[in-house]
């Protein structure tokens, strides 16, 4: 019996104009009624994911910033800070990167230093705290990870820059203009290992979605891993399942309502 699903958003969730299924909250309703705990796993940051789902903010689990920031109920119940001495190294690196602009992901907001329009244009679809600063490396805070919005293609640029560094730190293509960079340790397959020990939910009892690189390691925690219709190549071959339907075709609901559902919700 599955006890808990977890969906990424970008790509996954969310169809390519960011909304949600039509059906999604029909859907949480009938998990909750079960007693199956819904969490969404995202690379955004917890302050916008928890404006999208402001209504239902105590229902569900929020695995924010890859897996850095966890919290359910408004208690954080997992949280892996970067050291700063890090964080200024990979300032330093992506100050450098053309096309590419930072992003310092921290606990209480993200910060920028680059006043690029399209640049933040970008960037505030993703980050509802955000402030503007005159130096990343003087920012006081709790750092999550380091994150470059690349208009260049962040697998064939940016990531380039920081493929040597992927000995101490995780460096996670998030998307096709983004790129993450975080601890080792740090990762949405961490977090969602650390939520089954919480709530006693086994490998066998959990179904997770992915589409794209930063679901890799969250794909290894369910024995229902599911990739997107859509995904990455590389998530379609670390999948147990691929979706029938994409996520511009509610593939996620979807595929609940055939799993866990049926009886009231079909497909």
């Amino acid at each position: 019996m599955i006890k808990l699903v977890v969906a990424d958003m970008d790509g996954t969730l969310l169809d390519d104009q960011k909304k949600l299924p039509a059906d999604f909250f029909e859907v949480l309703e009938r998990l909750q009624q079960k007693g199956i705990l819904f969490c969404v796993a995202s690379g955004r940051q917890y302050y916008t994911l928890l404006e999208e789902f402001f209504d239902i903010r105590d229902s569900i689990v929020f695995c924010a910033e890859n897996g850095t920031y966890v919290v359910y109920k408004n208690d954080v119940i997992h949280l892996d800070t970067m050291k700063k001495s890090d964080a200024i190294q990979l300032i330093k690196v992506g100050r450098k990167i053309k096309n590419a602009f930072l992003v310092l992901c921290c606990k209480d907001s993200a910060y920028v230093e680059n006043t690029d329009v399209a640049f933040l244009d970008e960037v505030r679809k993703y980050y509802k705290r955000l402030e503007i600063v005159g130096d990343l490396t003087q920012v006081e805070d709790e750092i999550l990870k380091v994150t470059l919005c690349d208009f260049g293609d962040s697998e064939k640029n940016s990531y380039t820059y920081y493929s040597d560094f992927e000995k101490d730190f995780k460096v996670a293509i998030s998307g096709k203009i983004w790129l993450d960079i975080t601890n080792l340790s740090a990762n949405k397959g961490t977090a969602i290992k650390q939520l089954q020990k919480d709530f006693n939910i086994s490998f066998d009892e959990t179904l997770v979605f992915g589409d794209f690189l930063n679901d890799l390691e969250m794909m290894e925690t369910a024995k229902f891993s599911y990739a997107m219709k859509n995904s990455h190549p590389e998530i379609l071959e670390a999948a147990s399942f691929v979706t029938q339907f994409s996520n511009n075709e509610s593939g996620v609901t979807k595929t609940i309502k055939y799993l866990c559902c049926p009886e009231v919700l079909p497909v």
